[in-house]
């Protein structure tokens, strides 16, 4: 009978690097087929995954302050004003279902409007992977003690023309760098809603009324959960709001929100 005997150390090192230098091969292969380009504008650029230094200085990154329950910037001004107030107007006013919501960038400004565009119509399904890692940065302090990953659903019937849920694809892409897991059945929607662009913030509201419901079987999940919800982009809050208001009434403990890009509306 042959017993296997442990490689000795420096073998072992040299399996380890010889294991690095293929993959290090592999990788200035594929950058030979594919070389490193923009993820905005296809410049060139030294890594995958990453934007050029022009786009990087026309992304507009939210960064403190900000307002802690919607994400959303304050004007320069207004923060100076504030002395160190946190809420906006607006979520004093109308406070979202949601307790906090954090998000990368301004949709309506820099490269953040073509990302998003072409992550959902563009079959760049390779976009969510980087877009996911802002997301999880951003989103740290949500994650940190979050249980579930909720990505907001889509109909059955959008989901077959598109093929793909963009916020699915955001979700995985965090769940891989946060540990976070992603459940893609406990929020489904029901109601076919037609799109919400080009809508009023009250028309927005009663068209996904209804929309979103947690199945009777998958309530025990929910109950004392502490969730994410994940989505692309956050225009007036209502797709949010809806989904959240559901997930609280099936027993969530709290529900918070993290996107991509968000509208900003200037006060």
């Amino acid at each position: 009978m042959f017993r296997l005997i442990p490689a000795p150390l420096q073998v072992q090192n040299w399996l380890r690097e010889g294991a690095l230098a293929l993959k290090k091969a592999g990788g200035a292969t594929l950058d030979l087929l594919y070389p490193p380009a923009c993820l905005a504008c296809r410049r060139a650029v030294s890594e995958h995954g990453g934007l050029c230094p022009q786009c990087w200085s026309a992304m507009r990154f939210i960064e403190r302050p900000f307002c802690e329950r919607l994400g959303t910037p304050f004007a320069a001004d207004f923060a100076a004003e504030a002395g160190g107030r946190t809420i906006s107007p607006a979520a004093f006013a109308d406070p979202p279902v949601f307790q906090r919501a954090r998000v990368v960038a301004r949709f309506e400004e820099g490269p953040a409007r073509q990302l998003v565009h072409r992550l959902k119509y563009g079959d760049r399904d390779e976009l969510a992977g980087p877009m996911g890692l802002w997301m999880a940065r951003a989103g740290a302090e949500l994650l940190s003690d979050a249980d579930l990953l909720v990505p907001i659903p889509l109909h059955w019937t959008r989901l077959a023309r598109r093929r793909f849920n963009q916020a699915a694809a955001l979700a995985a892409a965090i769940e891989k760098v946060s540990a976070v897991p992603v459940e893609t059945e406990l929020l489904l929607r029901v109601k076919p809603t037609p799109p919400q662009v080009g809508l009023t913030r009250r028309l927005r509201a009663q068209n996904i009324q209804g929309a979103f419901v947690v199945p009777e079987e998958r309530r025990i999940e929910v109950e004392g959960c502490r969730i994410v919800l994940v989505d692309d982009v956050m225009t007036s809050g209502a797709t949010l709001n809806a989904a959240a208001r559901i997930l609280l009434r099936a027993g969530a403990k709290r529900v918070d929100a993290l996107v991509f890009a968000c509208v900003v509306r200037e006060s």
